[in-house]
């Protein structure tokens, strides 16, 4: 029956193509990643740890199904549909020691039954999850990056709602990355109207509170723009030994204390007002709504063939340099790289419910993604591959196609002979083998 079914080509009559291959995959790469994650026992902790409040007796069980998402999303499936084209995908199957994958109703009832209990479950998943890696590789100082952005929604979706800094309807999450590796230490989903720092102090007292207890060697420094700027995160950071730099509104007040670098500025410039130019200096200053003074630094600049100045305030409890603080506080722009890459790679904008517990829960299994394959990428990849972003390490690594050998005895994956990447695939196993993480 199968010759039937065979196309011959018509620009080369030598050339036939059918079916017949055999079971294939085209997600090969994964095992790498469930290599990864059994060395830091993945499977046990979300066996252990998550469960919805579900009794009834299920074929595809929880953990089951947040693991066969976890690993969809890494492979670049985002969608509940494709659970149904995945259904016989042998390596998922493989992975998870399944006949068949859960399909598309079942993981969506799997997402409706999720409430604020999960939310908690996922917390402590995050939270053993980073005790595991910091047991590999304890760092010595961790920089607390606060950032929010708009997640688009699409409807009348419960908590959303017009944002006037993005000029756009959706959720407001507030964030926090680790600045120096990109780990997403925690998000948070909030309404489309919360301005940029409400709840950002109960948002990081856990955080805060995780370091102090387990982490008491590293260092722990904070970093935020001016929409931050509150007296609540700088009493907050000063009480828990974090350093901070966050920058402030420019304000009448603020200028006349900066007059003294302007007119530094003016003088450096008296006989070039064409180049660009650039003073730095300090001050004490206390705004209306602070209990105390604080150190401000701040920057004067001439841009290139301008007359006017632009200025640069920062707050910080940090002794650095002026131009040194400047530079520290700048160096948060590799923030938006990593937002972009959590929403075009790990499908956090995937706000496709209507209740607005199920989207925040959505948002936390995207973080465990997220974080699972960044803790994979910057301990186990070869040096060379771990500057590179999710879609490159998908198509060079992930992306590799295998085909199925069934015996009495074991299941054999052929991967393909001209994978131009085997050196880097037998690199990463060997990584992994040599991790030695302190598991409970």
């Amino acid at each position: 029956m199968s010759s039937l079914n065979v196309f011959q080509s018509n620009f080369n009559n030598k050339i036939k193509i059918n079916f017949d291959g055999g079971d294939l995959s085209s997600d090969s790469g994964l095992f790498l990643i469930n290599e990864f994650a059994h060395k830091i026992e993945f499977e046990r902790l979300i066996k252990s740890t998550f469960k919805t409040n579900d009794d009834a007796d299920r074929f595809h069980t929880d953990d089951k199904n947040l693991i066969q998402k976890v690993f969809q999303i890494i492979s670049g499936y985002f969608t509940d549909d494709d659970s149904d084209e995945l259904t016989n995908e042998p390596v998922l199957n493989a992975i998870l020691s399944k006949e068949g994958l859960a399909s598309q109703p079942t993981m969506s009832r799997f997402f409706n039954r999720m409430d604020k209990d999960t939310m908690a479950q996922f917390e402590a998943i995050h939270t053993a999850l980073r005790k595991r890696i910091y047991s590999i590789n304890n760092p010595e100082m961790v920089l607390l990056d606060l950032d929010s952005t708009l997640l688009a929604t699409y409807g009348k979706q419960e908590g959303e709602g017009f944002n006037f800094h993005y000029s756009s309807h959706g959720y407001h999450p507030l964030v926090c990355y680790d600045g120096l590796n990109g780990d997403l230490l925690k998000i948070q989903l909030r309404d489309g109207t919360a301005y940029s720092s409400t709840g950002v102090v109960d948002f990081l007292d856990p955080l805060l509170e995780e370091y102090q207890n387990n982490y008491e060697g590293t260092k722990l420094y904070l970093r935020g723009d001016s929409g931050f700027a509150t007296p609540g995160l700088f009493e907050q950071a000063e009480h828990n030994s974090c350093s901070y730099a966050i920058r402030l509104k420019a304000n009448p007040n603020l200028y006349r204390e900066a007059e003294y670098i302007s007119n530094d500025l003016d003088y450096a410039t008296k006989d070039n007002k064409i180049d660009y130019a650039v003073c730095y200096g300090e001050f004490m200053y206390k705004a209306a709504s602070w209990k105390y003074p604080r150190r401000v630094a701040c920057k004067v600049e001439k841009p290139y063939n301008q007359f006017t100045y632009t200025y640069t305030f920062i707050v910080t409890n940090m002794d650095l340099e002026p131009y040194q603080l400047i530079q520290f506080y700048c160096n948060r722009g590799k923030m938006e790289n990593f937002i972009k890459e959590s929403k075009s790679g790990f499908n956090f904008e995937s706000m496709s419910s209507n209740s607005k517990i199920v989207n925040e829960n959505r948002l936390q299994l995207c973080m465990l993604a997220y974080n699972l394959f960044n803790y994979f990428k910057r301990l186990v990849l070869p040096v060379k591959m771990q500057k590179m972003q999710i879609d490159t390490i998908r198509l060079k690594l992930i992306k590799i196609a295998s085909k199925v050998i069934r015996s009495a005895r074991y299941l054999v994956f052929k991967l393909c002979s001209s994978c131009p990447y085997q050196k880097e695939f037998f690199e990463t196993l060997d990584n992994i083998r040599h991790l030695k993480p302190k598991l409970e």
